[in-house]
C-alpha cells in the first residue's frame, strides 16, 4: 500500500483510501481483459480489497478476507470502525497517534506501538517476526471525516457480484471477526485455529493450505 514498507510516499501526501490502496487499484485496472485474479487481504486491507472489488468485479474471481475489514452494500464501513475502535483499540498502550491538522482535530495516522503489536496482534508469532515488525512499520492514514468515509461505495451488483470467503483467526478478536460474517455473510468461512492476527506468521502452513484450497475452487 502506499507510505508502507519500501513505497516513496509519506502517509500525510495520502487524502484518501484510494490514494492508500491506489497500489492495489493500479495493479488490478491493469489486468489484461482476460485475465482474473482471486485477492487475499489481510486486517485494514479489506477495505482495499472491497473496493477492488466494487470498481473491477470483472477482474477479481474471488476475494479473501482474512481477519480483515469486510464491509458490505448494506453493512458500512462506518459501522464495522465503530466496532472495532470499541473491541480493539479500548487501551491503546504504546501506540502513537498524529494529528496532522493540528491538536484540536482527530488523528490523521497511528503508529501501532511495539507492546500493542505484541500484545493484541504477535501473541503466538515468534519473537523474530515482531522484532522485525517494530522495525518496518510505518504510520497509517486514519480517515474519521465523512467524506473520506463515504468514499467507500458497495453495491450488491458489482461487489455483490464476487464470491467473498472469510478466514477467521480464533485467537485473535473472534467476537468481532464474527459480528462481521453475521452481518455481511461470504460465500464461504474458514477457520485457522491457534492463528493471532499475523495468521501469515503464526499458522504459514496453514494459511497456505487454505489459500490453495480456495484456489483451486474458485480460480
Amino acid at each position: 500500500m502506499a507510505a508502507s514498507g519500501v513505497h516513496p510516499k509519506q502517509v500525510h501526501e495520502l487524502r484518501s483510501f484510494s490514494d492508500y490502496f491506489e497500489p492495489l487499484l493500479t495493479f488490478v485496472a491493469s489486468l489484461p481483459v482476460e485475465e482474473k485474479v482471486i485477492i487475499v487481504a489481510h486486517s485494514i486491507s479489506g477495505i482495499g480489497l472491497s473496493i477492488a472489488m466494487e470498481r473491477f468485479p470483472e477482474k477479481i474471481s474471488a476475494g479473501v478476507f482474512a481477519a480483515a475489514t469486510m464491509p458490505g452494500p448494506d453493512f458500512s464501513y462506518k459501522t464495522i470502525a465503530q466496532k472495532y475502535s470499541k473491541a480493539s483499540m479500548s487501551s491503546s498502550m504504546d501506540t502513537q497517534y498524529i494529528f496532522g491538522n493540528g491538536p484540536d482535530n482527530p488523528p490523521t495516522a497511528v503508529l501501532l506501538g511495539p507492546n500493542f503489536l505484541a500484545s493484541n496482534y504477535y501473541r503466538f508469532s515468534s519473537p523474530e517476526n515482531l522484532a522485525l515488525a517494530t522495525l518496518l512499520l510505518r504510520p497509517f492514514p486514519v480517515y474519521s471525516k465523512p467524506a473520506a468515509q463515504n468514499e467507500i461505495v458497495i453495491t450488491k451488483e458489482r461487489f455483490g457480484s464476487v464470491s467473498r470467503i472469510f478466514i477467521v483467526c480464533d485467537e485473535e478478536n473472534d467476537d468481532v471477526q464474527r459480528w462481521m460474517i453475521e452481518n455481511n455473510p461470504p460465500e464461504e468461512v474458514k477457520v485457522i485455529s491457534g492463528s493471532d492476527h499475523m495468521v501469515m506468521f503464526s499458522k504459514p502452513q496453514d494459511l497456505c493450505s487454505c489459500l490453495r484450497e480456495i484456489g483451486d475452487k474458485y480460480y
